[in-house]
């Protein structure tokens, strides 16, 4: 593995390579590049990388350190799911390989001013794309106690969603939340808290919010058809998701391209289930997960699964 930035670790490099199979001449899309370890790992097996990411401050980082291999990356601001606009240019109509990484960047997570994470009190920012213009702060100031509930109970999988949502409301008319520790503190006060907690009872209500600030489950079952529309034959798609939410619409989309029907799959006059014509081939019956040693090594990988299909000529 070549250098990478202090404090970041690509989950699953390893078997990332694995499944992409880098060689020269080979072109790849990292949807995700974050600080660049896993296109790091493509460009030194002399692959050329596209590198793309919606937040600018990582794509800096990323250009800076992978500046050592020239005009073998490309770096791009965008968002991976408009993969066929960025695509649409001399030679990268077809590639040999795609890798997105759902997760957030450690970088982000510790960055107290990317308002992500409330080990450090910062800004409830939780953006991305700091070019959009929806923080997590307007969301907890501005919505109506009814759809804040439902985003935490459906994006955060709380299960104390509606007292969460009403502690919000009534902290905010004291004063505006502008804070990562003011809402962790008022989402541990709503919270119960019976014996050892596995994680601080803040950890949901900030995944949900993330979310919905991000928009991030949007548009993940037509990422995965477009990548495959624009996969060479062999080409493969790699997807790394890190909480269910993101890895039910993925392994969804994945199985309908690799011609296995979904309960939604329409029926014939007889009520059997039309089998789609298969695009991809599944790489593995069960998806990928971190050794106990790389979890151990790297605790942000724990729930990390990686998910491979590999298109049919």
């Amino acid at each position: 593995m070549p250098d990478l930035p202090p404090r970041h670790t690509p989950v699953l490099a390893a078997e990332v390579l694995t499944a992409l199979a880098p060689a020269p001449g080979k072109r790849f899309v990292d949807g995700t590049v974050g600080l660049g370890g896993h296109s790091a790992a493509l460009l030194a097996a002399g692959a050329q990388v596209l590198a793309i990411d919606r937040d600018a401050g990582a794509l800096r980082q990323a250009a800076e350190r992978l500046a050592r291999y020239g005009d073998q990356v490309r770096f791009v601001h965008a968002d991976f799911r408009s993969l066929k606009t960025i695509l649409n240019q001399p030679g990268w109509s077809e590639v040999d390989g795609i890798l997105v990484d759902l997760g957030v960047s450690s970088w982000q997570l510790d960055e107290p001013a990317r308002g992500f994470s409330f080990r450090h009190d910062g800004p409830l920012d939780m953006r991305m794309d700091t070019s959009q213009p929806v923080t997590a702060a307007d969301i907890v100031n501005t919505w109506e106690e009814e759809p804040l509930a439902e985003v935490i109970r459906q994006w955060g999988e709380e299960r104390y969603a509606r007292r969460v949502a009403y502690r919000i409301v009534q902290a905010r008319r004291q004063t505006p939340i502008r804070t990562t520790g003011q809402l962790a503190a008022i989402v541990r006060q709503a919270v119960p808290q019976r014996g050892p907690q596995r994680i601080d009872p803040a950890t949901r209500t900030f995944q949900a919010l993330r979310i919905a600030v991000n928009r991030e489950l949007d548009g993940l079952e037509t990422f995965v058809s477009e990548a495959t529309d624009v996969l060479a034959p062999g080409g493969r798609l790699v997807v790394i998701t890190f909480h269910s939410l993101e890895d039910r619409p993925i392994k969804r989309a994945l199985r309908r391209e690799a011609g296995i029907p979904d309960d939604d799959a329409p029926t014939d006059f007889w009520g059997r289930r039309v089998t789609p014509t298969p695009r991809l081939r599944l790489l593995h019956r069960r998806p990928i997960v971190p050794t106990a040693a790389e979890v151990a090594s790297n605790p942000r990988a724990r729930s990390a699964k990686l998910r491979a299909a590999e298109r049919l000529p």
